[in-house]
């Protein structure tokens, strides 16, 4: 039986545009040669390469030297911080990020700690956002680097990153940023924000999973990174093996279209989150988590009283039902195997229950307002259904 499905999990992973999947079709098939071949071919592929690289760099206020393909964020997040503390020890051993990072940093933090690095984890205020006052509290002369993520996974909360990075760059640390849920979505200027690194996977921005980028500042504060992978000397050296052509030009053409739509998504998906939060609200007992002002317009996490997440999620993509099935998630699809609460919500002081209740609809460029009426019909069953189960 072929069920609807409503999707508004999209902080997880995004639909292939169509056009994205139109443009690296053909290195699937016909020009699949290797980028590195000399015939002409590979020089087809490269070219492809090149332009892919040249649209990522104008998103992002970048050079196209600047830009490294990597497998997606999480390997582009170890490549920066491992390459950071290994080429910078001589700086200090001093490491500043926010307890609200998405675990591939978190991890790759608590894995320096194990070699003797000192990591400042810091909080953020109940509305998800870090204070100036607190980061500059803790800056010190053997800061070599900060850590902060531009736009939540989970709430949506954007970070002041360019306050930020004049901080950083005051005790002379290198600032890098996760941008994974900002890239396609807001302006990012490197330059004017003050980014030494930034890392993005394509699967949020409509290309397909297995690729992303890592920004290396190479102009003014130039950054070097030692290689994380060896082996033939692929992406400046930093990053070696066969480049994988088809995922670069569909990040390429997605960043190229992301630019594009970027005005025209904003406005629309925010009018369908907007509608959607206002009706949610509606239902009693509910709060929104994180700041509404400093937000992406595509997301909001809600917490029901009552009523919790897992269940609802089961309730809302029940194969069984005669409804359409309704994909959302209560945190970040990379720990959703874990029990554990959203370790993001408790860091901005919800308590356990508060944290397992709550729900993160997140929304794109392909969901219409039919769509969400029926969201928002089917959520008001489920959290009745399951408040009367525990009244």
């Amino acid at each position: 039986m072929n069920k609807r499905l409503i999707y508004l999990d999209n902080n997880a992973t995004t639909p292939i545009d169509e056009k994205v999947l139109e443009a690296m079709m053909p290195f699937l098939t016909t020009n699949f040669a290797n980028a590195n071949s000399t015939h002409q071919f590979g020089v087809d592929s490269h070219n492809a390469v090149k332009d892919a690289r040249n649209s990522i760099a104008e998103l992002l206020g970048a050079e196209t030297n600047e830009i490294i393909f990597t497998s997606g964020a999480t390997e582009a997040i170890n490549l920066a911080i491992k390459g950071v503390a290994e080429n910078y020890s001589s700086k200090g051993k001093h490491i500043v990020t926010v307890t609200t990072e998405h675990s591939a940093v978190l991890d790759n933090c608590s894995f320096l700690e194990s070699k003797g690095y000192d990591i400042t984890y810091l909080p953020v205020q109940r509305d998800g956002i870090i204070s100036i006052e607190a980061i500059r509290s803790v800056l010190r002369d053997d800061t070599v680097l900060v850590i902060v993520m531009h736009v939540n996974n989970e709430t949506g909360v954007i970070q002041p990153i360019k306050q930020i990075s004049e901080l950083a760059h005051s005790v002379g640390a290198i600032f890098m940023t996760d941008a994974t849920q900002a890239v396609g979505k807001i302006e990012i200027d490197v330059d004017s924000d003050g980014i030494d690194l930034l890392t993005f996977s394509g699967h949020k921005l409509y290309a397909p999973k297995g690729v992303g980028a890592l920004y290396v500042r190479q102009r003014q504060n130039k950054i070097k990174l030692p290689a994380l992978l060896h082996g033939g000397g692929h992406e400046r050296g930093l990053r070696s093996g066969t480049l994988n052509v088809p995922g670069i030009v569909a990040l390429g053409k997605a960043c190229e279209l992301a630019k594009e739509e970027m005005a025209v998504n904003k406005e629309y998906i925010q009018n369908l989150r907007d509608h959607l939060e206002n009706e949610l609200l509606k239902i009693t007992s509910t709060f929104i988590n994180g700041d509404t002002r400093y937000r992406l317009y595509n997301v909001t996490n809600i917490s029901f009283k009552n009523a919790d997440s897992e269940a609802m999620i089961m309730a809302l993509s029940d194969p069984d039902s005669k409804l359409p099935m309704i994909a959302v998630s209560n945190g970040s699809a990379c720990t959703s195997s874990s029990i554990e609460p959203s370790h993001v919500l408790l860091a901005m002081g919800l308590d356990e229950t508060e944290a397992y209740n709550s729900i993160r609809f997140s929304l794109g460029k392909y969901n219409t307002m039919d769509e969400i009426d029926i969201v928002v019909q089917q959520v008001r069953t489920a959290v009745e259904n399951l408040r009367a189960m525990v009244s």
